[in-house]
């Protein structure tokens, strides 16, 4: 079974956060794709975008005891990838090697040691692979050929 991970925007869409009139739309794609994947691959939210979920709840007005509700029902929801130290140390290598922020660097690693090949992101380098990951931007105008096959 394929194994595709959640970036901390589609994360945060999912679970409804709104932050402008366009992310109605997005929220309901992301819904939608998420439900119809979920039957045919293993969906991962590596710990640093459930971290980041919390900030971004938090901001969108969530109390401390609602947005930690929300991520741990969402961490239920899914598995998990840890960050170990070898995760941080290659992370530091995707920072220099590729350009990176660290953080996006920490989530691509985690993703690849959790055995995912896809790590779905709104905002990080939309058909950049590396070590068998793909990035891709599920609500990009046109489907990635990777998207479009687990989805066809």
């Amino acid at each position: 079974m394929k194994r595709v991970a959640l970036d901390t925007n589609i994360l945060a869409y999912l679970v409804g956060v709104r932050r402008a009139a366009e992310d109605d739309g997005k929220i309901h794609a992301i819904r939608r794709l998420i439900a119809d994947l979920a039957r045919q691959t293993t969906l991962i939210a590596p710990a640093q975008t459930l971290g980041e979920l919390i900030v971004v709840l938090r901001r969108a007005g969530k109390s401390a005891e609602e947005a930690r509700a929300i991520v741990l029902e969402t961490a239920d929801g899914f598995g998990t990838a840890a960050s170990e130290r070898q995760t941080m140390v290659a992370a530091t290598d995707l920072m220099v090697d590729h350009h990176f922020q660290f953080w996006d660097a920490l989530i691509v690693t985690a993703a690849i040691e959790a055995g995912c090949t896809l790590l779905f992101s709104e905002d990080m380098q939309h058909g950049f692979v590396v070590r068998g990951l793909t990035i891709v931007n599920p609500l990009a105008p046109v489907r990635h050929p990777k998207l479009a096959a687990l989805v066809s």
